[in-house]
C-alpha cells in the first residue's frame, strides 16, 4: 500500500467549514480533501508517492479555501528554504545583468526567491564571506557568475556545502559549469574577416585573467595562425567605450589596419568614434566585429556585425542546471542496487552554449 493509500479525494457533497474571518490552515484543507495532514504536507512539497488524484484533490481544496502555505513552514517540514544563491561580480555590465534577470526570472517560475549578492572585488577573501553568507541563510543551492579565473580559485577554497554551479569558469573538479561558446564566437568573427579580404584581423581584448576574454584572445589568435595570417599583438582593454577609445586611436592612424575584432560591443562602439574622428571610413576603409549583441548594437553608425550572447538562455540553463543537481543531491543513488537499464545520461561538467554572429553593415569586402 501507497503511503497515501488510505487518503483519497473528498466525496460529493461533503461539508465544509465556514472560514470567514478565520485564515485556513493545513488541517482545513486535509478535512476538505478528505485526507490526513501529512498527505497535505507531501503534496505541498512534491512528494513522489501521492496518487494524481489525491494530489489533484489537495489542491482543489487550497483553491476552494484560498489555503497559502507558509514559506517558513515548508522550510521546516521539507528541509528545504525554496531560496537559491547568486553571487554575482562586475554586474553592472550588460553579460552579467541580463545572465541574473533571467536566473531570477527562471527561479521564481521554478518556485524559489533569489538572493543575490554582487560583489565589486574578486579577492578570495570577499568570494568566501559571500559564500558563508548564503550558506548561513540555507541557501537550497547556489549559482555563482564567475567570470575571472581567481574568483573560480577562491570559490574552489571556499567548499560550499550546497549544490553549486559556475557560470563562466571550470572549478576544475566536476562542478557543472554554463558558458557560453566563446571560442567559436571569437573564430567566427575572425573568419568572416578573413572571408572579406583582409590580409590579416587586429584584436582589442577584454582585460586578462577574465575567462571570456582569455578564450576569445585566444582563439582569435589560433584562428590567424590557422590561416596563416600575420598576427600582432592585441591591445587590452577594459570593456568600456572609453578604452576602446583610445586604443581605437592607435589602431586609426596606422594604415595598414583593415579589419578590427572588439571583445565586446561597448570597446567597438568606442572603436567606431577613433575611426570617425581619424577620416577612417567603416566599413569602406576598416571592418569591425564587436561581441555581445547589446540591444544597441543595431543602432550604432553603422549598425555593429557583432556576435550574439543569448545570456537569457545562459541563465536558463544555469538554473535548470542547479535545480537537476539540488534533486540528486536529495534522492542520491542506492550504491547497492544495480542502475536501471533506461538510466539517463548524467549531464556534463561543462555546458557550452551556442553562439550566433550577425552580420551587419559595419563590415565588407576590402576593397
Amino acid at each position: 500500500m501507497t503511503p497515501d493509500a488510505a487518503d483519497g479525494p473528498a466525496t460529493k457533497g461533503r461539508s465544509r467549514r465556514n472560514f470567514a474571518g478565520a485564515r485556513p490552515v493545513m488541517d482545513d484543507v486535509a478535512k476538505l480533501a478528505g485526507v490526513s495532514k501529512q498527505t497535505v504536507s507531501r503534496v505541498l512539497n512534491d512528494h513522489p508517492a501521492v496518487r494524481a488524484e489525491t494530489r489533484e484533490a489537495v489542491r482543489t481544496a487550497m483553491r476552494t479555501l484560498g489555503y497559502r502555505p507558509s514559506r517558513s513552514a515548508r522550510s521546516l517540514a521539507s528541509g528545504r528554504t525554496r531560496m537559491l544563491g547568486v553571487i554575482s561580480f562586475d554586474a553592472a555590465r550588460y553579460g552579467p545583468a541580463s545572465t541574473l534577470t533571467a536566473i531570477s526570472t527562471a527561479a521564481q517560475e521554478a518556485g524559489y526567491l533569489v538572493s543575490s549578492i554582487a560583489l565589486d572585488t574578486a579577492d578570495r577573501d570577499t568570494v568566501v564571506q559571500a559564500a558563508d553568507r548564503l550558506s548561513a541563510e540555507g541557501a537550497d543551492g547556489v549559482i555563482a557568475i564567475a567570470p575571472q579565473v581567481r574568483v573560480a580559485r577562491a570559490l574552489a577554497e571556499a567548499r560550499l556545502d550546497t549544490p553549486l554551479v559556475v557560470m563562466d569558469n571550470d572549478l576544475g573538479d566536476g562542478t557543472p559549469t554554463v558558458t557560453s561558446d566563446a571560442r567559436a564566437g571569437a573564430r567566427k568573427a575572425t573568419r568572416h574577416l578573413l572571408s572579406l579580404g583582409h590580409p590579416t584581423v587586429r584584436h582589442l581584448a577584454g582585460p586578462a585573467g577574465w575567462s571570456s576574454a582569455d578564450r576569445r584572445a585566444q582563439s582569435w589568435h589560433d584562428t590567424l595562425k590557422a590561416a596563416g595570417a600575420q598576427i600582432h599583438a592585441p591591445l587590452f582593454g577594459d570593456w568600456s567605450a572609453d578604452s576602446g577609445y583610445d586604443l581605437g586611436r592607435e589602431l586609426a592612424g596606422d594604415p595598414a589596419v583593415t579589419a578590427v575584432f572588439a571583445s565586446n560591443d561597448q570597446m567597438a562602439l568606442g572603436l567606431l568614434r577613433a575611426l570617425h574622428e581619424a577620416g577612417r571610413r567603416v566599413p569602406e576603409d576598416v571592418s569591425v566585429v564587436g561581441y555581445d549583441d547589446i540591444p544597441e548594437a543595431a543602432h550604432f553608425l553603422p549598425p555593429l556585425t557583432t556576435v550574439r550572447t543569448d545570456f537569457t538562455d545562459i541563465g536558463t540553463i544555469a538554473l535548470r542546471t542547479l535545480l537537476d543537481r539540488m534533486d540528486a543531491a536529495r534522492h542520491p543513488a542506492d550504491p547497492s542496487r544495480p542502475p536501471a537499464p533506461a538510466a539517463p545520461v548524467p549531464a556534463p561538467a561543462l555546458t557550452l552554449v551556442p553562439v550566433e554572429l550577425k552580420i551587419r553593415r559595419s563590415t565588407a569586402a576590402r576593397t
